[in-house]
């Protein structure tokens, strides 16, 4: 295969909900083009795309898959990818390598949840967008009312280059508004033949077409002088104009297809070709130090790693897009992240499965590569000295959490590897070890999403694994001063243990003054790992306790703050005084201390009105304006304070304080309350009382399980 250079070269990503024919839409174009013989149904589970285990046996779209094809004397990469918002984890790094967004939007359903799910993706990314209207060939299709639903979300930048003669099983014609002209299609689709506009379309399809030349016109003021002088553009300057358009965002062309019968996908490809624009025409990049690198075949030799996958029989293969100059087999490059050196043995153009060898690939291309040791998703390569770095895909953030082990213990090694390898594949997979609760909790985008990383475990890694709920991690600390002495003392025939502690406590906060009443000698202020501090004052005076055993009696106070004498949760933000004690000359040692002031802590802090504080998360909530009212009510019935409700649109945004006891599973009620349609965001804002009640249920359950212990 020929090497494109950078302006030759298409970078496209098909986008859309579920079932919205994106798979059969990549192998009709590879058919088109001739890279196959015969195009594969998905209910066949025989497609180019959608090859893995998973993909075949669920029916659907699991990851993100590379294909190419040749059209034209252009190179035009094609990624495949999920219409599952749960998998977003795949979508969202092809949307960052591509250069055209392919949106397709389903024509009986028009635009449906995943639609504007994954415009959201879109939309932070800057990309151009194609809407392609698919299946007008479903006896409930409707075109008019997909863009007018298109329009009415994403706003006037929608903009009709194609409509229908008719729809639904009869849909064989189709009115183009750049040439002009009507595709008429066989039954079985392919190439059609260019027939004029019949008289009674004329006046529409006239009206269209100056609406779209308008449109054209109005990005580039050349053009728009040259409309003005002839009233018209020529196609060349239409397509201009149009990629103007795309390229700011002020033109969203829609296309009409029937992708399973091979109707409008060799125009749509021809639209690519011609009007898309090309890596080369892309806004240059910019590295993490604000620099541009703009895509040019001249540039310094640098990749972005976008997708891993682990195979059976290859191993590890890193997909990327050559960023800026041209990389060869052989060639030595330099993980700006990590500082490794990884040498490209081999390098691959991607047909689903399939992999074909080239010797090297020009800026803008998309290859993949065997066996890079230290390199993940979201990373740069570079020349060595050019310390170029791109900044990483911002993934979502996950949204359900589970705790999870092995169903056999012994298996709870390989358990921990093989999610390690999977999160390798799926960096939005999150794994970490909460050291309070001695629990692994995995977080994923959902249920589905977790089901996925279930199959893999089971089927892949031969690992049966548990989920449940995570423990919520309270934290304990008190509200008043308390004072408290305990002495330890033990005699077992030769040398005892004695040791006796008086401290005080009080409640800790940034900017307390000193105490009052003791001389402070010396001073300890501790991060504690789990939040909070604890400060730890010397005040004893006289030599009552030797200073070799103030570390034993930290110790002691730091063993019970690590399981607190409320719930057994971590104590924080408590000022330790120790002003008195006694020892003995013969059976005082560090074990004696460290007992005695453990106890003393314990009993002041119970004294000390302890308060048990509970983690609070800031969620945002997007949810259709319809179905606000359900939310609302289930995020009250949550203990929630609403902070406030804004509108974009037909979305309304929910902000509120939400405790992250009432948060498990929350994103399945959702997505149950709103049919899908609702997505929230989360994260950590502080830890707050918890009620009373609750205190008092949660303090009387922990006492139970310690008398059951």
């Amino acid at each position: 295969m020929k090497t494109y250079d950078d302006k030759h070269v298409k970078n496209v990503v098909l986008l859309g909900s579920h079932l919205s024919g994106k798979t059969t839409l990549a192998e009709t174009m590879l058919f088109e083009a001739g890279l196959i013989t015969r195009r594969g149904r998905t209910e066949d589970r025989n497609t180019v795309s959608d090859y893995t285990e998973q993909e075949r046996e669920r029916g659907c779209s699991m990851q993100s898959t590379c294909l190419h094809t040749e059209w034209r004397n252009y190179k035009i990469n094609i990624i495949d990818t999920p219409g599952l918002d749960e998998l977003a984890g795949e979508t969202v790094p092809a949307i960052h390598v591509a250069d055209t967004c392919v949106l397709l939007v389903n024509a009986r359903n028009g635009v449906e949840v995943g639609t504007e799910l994954v415009w959201e993706h879109i939309h932070a990314a800057a990309r151009p967008v194609i809407m392609a209207i698919n299946q007008l060939d479903h006896p409930q299709a409707d075109f008019d009312a997909a863009v007018a639903q298109a329009k009415e979300r994403f706003g006037g930048a929608v903009t009709v280059m194609q409509y229908p003669m008719e729809q639904g099983e009869g849909f064989h014609r189709i009115i183009d508004l750049l040439r002009m002209t009507m595709y008429v299609f066989k039954d079985d689709g392919g190439k059609p033949e260019k027939q004029p506009i019949p008289e009674s379309e004329r006046e529409r399809a006239a009206q269209l077409h100056k609406e779209l030349v308008e449109k054209a016109a109005e990005n580039d003021e050349r053009l728009m002088e040259r409309y003005f002088d002839k009233g018209e553009l020529d196609e060349d300057g239409m397509s201009e104009g149009l990629r103007a358009g795309m390229m700011a965002r002020t033109c969203f062309p829609v296309f009409c297809l029937s992708a399973m019968r091979n109707m409008g996908s060799g125009r749509l490809m021809g639209f690519i070709d011609n009007v898309a624009p090309s890596a080369a025409q892309m806004p240059a990049a910019v590295t993490e130090d604000g620099r541009e690198l703009p895509c040019q075949a001249g540039g310094p030799p640098v990749l972005f790693t976008f997708k891993t996958a682990l195979e059976a029989h290859s191993g590890r293969i890193t997909y990327f897009k050559v960023m800026s100059g041209e990389v060869r087999e052989g060639m030595d490059l330099v993980n700006a992240s990590n500082g490794n050196t990884e040498r490209l043995n081999q390098l691959f153009i991607a047909e689903g499965k399939e992999r074909k060898q080239v010797d090297r690939l020009a800026a803008g291309d998309i290859g993949a590569v065997l066996k890079l040791k230290a390199t993940g998703t979201g990373q740069t390569l570079c020349a060595k000295g050019s310390e170029l770095q791109l900044a990483p895909v911002q993934l979502p953030a996950p949204r359900l959490f589970r705790t999870v082990r092995a169903a056999d213990q012994k298996q709870e090694e390989r358990l921990h590897s093989a999610i390690l390898e999977i999160q390798q594949e799926d960096p939005s997979i999150t794994l970490k070890y909460v050291r309070e609760s001695g629990e692994q909790v995995i977080g994923t985008l959902g249920e589905m999403h977790l089901g996925a990383v279930e199959w893999k475990l089971n089927k892949q890694y031969k690992v049966e694994a548990k989920f449940g709920s995570p423990r919520t991690a309270y934290r304990e600390t008190i509200r008043k001063p308390a004072a408290a002495m305990y002495r330890h003392k033990k005699q077992t025939g030769g040398s005892g243990q004695f040791g006796e502690v008086h401290l005080r406590i009080e409640p800790w906060y940034e900017g307390m003054p000193e105490p009052t009443g003791v001389s402070v000698r010396g001073k300890e202020v501790i991060d504690l790992p789990t939040g909070g501090k604890l400060v730890f004052c010397n005040c004893i005076t006289g030599g009552v306790i030797d200073n070799r055993f103030m570390p034993s009696i930290l110790k002691g106070v730091m063993e019970k703050m690590e399981q607190g004498p409320l719930t057994g949760s971590p104590a924080r933000d408590v000022r330790v005084l120790v002003h008195d004690g006694k020892m003995h000359p013969v059976d005082s040692n560090d074990i004696s201390f460290r007992i005695a002031g453990l106890m003393a802590f314990k009993d002041a802090f119970t004294q000390a009105d302890p308060l048990l504080m509970e983690p609070i998360q800031e969620v945002e909530v997007r949810v259709p304006e319809d179905m606000l009212g359900d939310v609302m009510t289930d995020l009250q019935n949550r203990r929630s304070i609403i902070m406030g409700i804004s509108g974009t649109g037909q979305v309304q945004v929910i902000k509120a304080e939400v405790p992250v006891a009432e948060l498990d599973r929350y994103s399945t009620r959702l997505k149950s309350l709103t049919q899908g349609r609702g997505t929230h965001t989360e994260r950590f804002l502080a830890y707050r009382p918890v009620p009373e009640e609750l205190q008092h249920k949660l303090v009387l359950e922990h006492g139970k399980q310690e008398v059951v212990a």
